[in-house]
């Protein structure tokens, strides 16, 4: 058996930043923070780069608080120069809260949930779940931002007992997303001192859309008054922390671990990178780009398959032109041409119950090194010059394992960023992830040694790119 303890350290960090992220907003704040700890400045979007980079220098910017685009400029930089870029995504499938949530049946107080993504819906059932996200509070005559994580298991989905099931419905498993995943928060009355008292709280809040009580919790967590907000968007989690598991401890039980093992991998690698002696002979930008709403098609101003990469790399480039401020449209296309796009999702591990829902000769598993994809209908993006590159970058990194992925020609295949990226950027794009188990599902499982293979692999693309793309014909 392989000595694992050397992966621990790394993957119980990594623990504590899954548990310590149940949404979006928590995984690009909790990574900010790494961002700023590691010297990295915030830019503001809304003012023009120029004058402000310079090579060497580590910077940061984020779109509506899901979206992080964070980058360093090579030291040794020249006009013209590319971008090695690391996509990934920050969402994942969750059960968010309706603008309209209050509701009460059979004598519970409900919460109505809107199921986002393409979740495995019946994992949700019997769970203790959490609620946190964005809550707008007025505030000195403003409207500010404010994150709240409510760690304690205030809903629950319970499931259909078996007794009251028909043979049918056992054999089904079928959840209904809109009548059977409301979770329930509370009791609408109960008895005391002989006196049915109401739980539901103060009806006269103006908030006549939703429970007061849940109010009363959110504003007692923000240490604010209830009347102070003004909107809100929720989501449920599983207050269950990551952990891990297996005889060995050779597993990472999560929720979210797609994707936010790639948010983790990613910004770590790049801060790595950056730090070390590597960074001083950079030539080119190295970056990490975690978009929202790819669960849901990437379809949004701050999705993938919105301008953020293409406008990022105009934005740099016209800031770091030869005349600041002025982009050579020459330049910029050879640094396109020069770019290098890593689209990283979790991937498939092979299943030991469903051998057959794999290929044979493509059968990634766990614990044996990160999945690069392939698809010739273009679901992915790999190709044969791409899937090149990264096998030379592992040739020249030493032992970093490999794995291949092809989806069987009689199954479905899923789809990533990839495609859309490269389409909008014209930048090639390898498509790879770590593989894991269970994706989709409330509660997740990889192969916790993956972390660190990932982080060795991704941190290789920062350092042999540039030389393993010049020596390619072009």
């Amino acid at each position: 058996m392989k000595d694992l303890s050397k992966y621990i350290p790394f993957a119980e960090k990594a623990c504590e930043f899954f548990t310590a992220s149940p949404d979006n907003y928590h995984v690009v704040q909790n990574n900010v923070d790494k961002l700023k700890a590691a010297g990295y400045q915030q830019l503001s979007k809304r003012e023009p780069f120029a004058g402000k980079l310079e090579p060497g220098g580590k910077y940061y910017y984020t779109f509506n608080r899901t979206t992080l685009v964070a980058f360093a400029v090579g030291k040794q930089y020249q006009p013209g120069n590319g971008f090695k870029i690391i996509g990934g995504h920050t969402d994942s499938p969750n059960l968010k809260v309706k603008p309209k949530s209050k509701a009460s049946a059979s004598g519970c107080v409900m919460l109505g949930v809107e199921c986002y993504g393409g979740g495995l819906w019946h994992t949700w059932l019997d769970r203790d779940l959490g609620i946190s996200g964005r809550v707008l509070v007025r505030e000195g005559g403003k409207v500010v931002q404010k994150f709240v994580k409510i760690n304690k298991p205030i809903a629950r989905v319970s499931s259909l007992c078996i007794h009251l099931k028909t043979a049918e419905e056992r054999k089904a498993l079928t959840v209904n997303k809109e009548t059977h995943l409301a979770p329930i928060l509370g009791t609408a009355g109960i008895l005391m001192d002989g006196v049915t008292k109401q739980l539901t709280g103060d009806q006269d809040f103006w908030q006549k859309s939703q429970d007061p009580l849940l109010l009363q919790l959110i504003a007692k967590e923000l240490d604010i008054e209830v009347k102070d907000i003004a909107d809100f968007e929720l989501n449920l989690f599983d207050t269950q922390p990551a952990c891990l598991g297996g005889i060995n401890d050779e597993f990472l039980y999560s929720a979210r671990l797609d994707n936010q093992a790639t948010c983790f991998v990613s910004i770590e690698s790049l801060t790595a990178y950056t730090n070390g002696a590597d960074f001083e002979n950079d030539c080119d930008i190295s970056m990490v780009c975690l978009f929202d709403h790819e669960e849901v098609g990437s379809t949004s101003a701050h999705g993938a398959g919105s301008p953020i990469v293409s406008e990022a790399v105009r934005r740099i480039s016209t800031a770091l032109s030869p005349n600041p401020g002025v982009l050579d449209p020459d330049l910029y296309s050879a640094s396109i041409r020069k770019s290098f796009i890593f689209s990283v999702d979790q991937a498939h591990a092979i299943h030991p119950n469903f051998p057959s829902k794999h290929e044979k000769n493509h059968s990634p598993y766990m614990n044996n090194g990160v999945v690069m994809k392939t698809n010739q209908n273009q679901r992915y993006t790999t190709n044969g010059v791409t899937g090149f590159i990264v096998r030379e970058i592992t040739r020249k990194a030493g032992i970093i394992p490999l794995q291949e992925f092809v989806v069987r020609n009689d199954c479905p295949c899923g789809s990533t960023i990839g495609p859309m990226l490269s389409a909008n950027t014209g930048i090639r794009t390898v498509d790879a992830g770590m593989p894991q188990l269970s994706m989709h599902s409330c509660r997740e499982v990889m192969g916790m040694v993956d972390l660190t293979n990932g982080h060795e692999l991704f941190q290789a693309f920062f350092r042999y790119f540039r030389e393993v793309d010049d020596d390619i014909e072009g």
